[in-house]
């Protein structure tokens, strides 16, 4: 079940891949998640590179929240990497949820990388 579970999160991803792509001005932000840590990207799409990438094990985020499986870790990170892009110089992204359903940590990261600053 678990593998049947994981595979169809993948053809979800690929699906939305056909319609998502980022570039040097507005690069697509790749989300990550597992059960006990979050993790995200910026991608430039056209020269393939990853502009940026930012995961809850940094030391940063992992002093304030050893565990990072929650939404309050997540709402943490997303406030800390719209910092950071904003930082690199971004402020427009294409959000790519990877095949996960737009809720729970999903959705609070999104939320808080708005607040942070992002539009997408």
């Amino acid at each position: 079940m678990k593998k049947r579970k994981g595979l169809k999160r993948q053809y979800r991803h690929v699906r939305i891949r056909t319609r998502l792509s980022g570039d040097n001005e507005k690069p697509r932000l790749v989300v990550r998640r597992s059960l006990k840590n979050f993790s995200a990207q910026l991608v430039d799409d056209i020269k393939h590179r990853t502009i940026f990438s930012l995961s809850t094990l940094d030391k940063e985020i992992k002093h304030r929240f050893p565990y990072a499986g929650n939404v309050k870790a997540a709402a943490f990170f997303g406030e800390v990497f719209a910092q950071k892009a904003k930082e690199k110089g971004v402020s427009r992204v294409v959000f790519d949820r990877a095949g996960y359903a737009y809720h729970g940590r999903v959705k609070v990261f999104a939320e808080s990388l708005r607040k942070g600053g992002l539009e997408f």
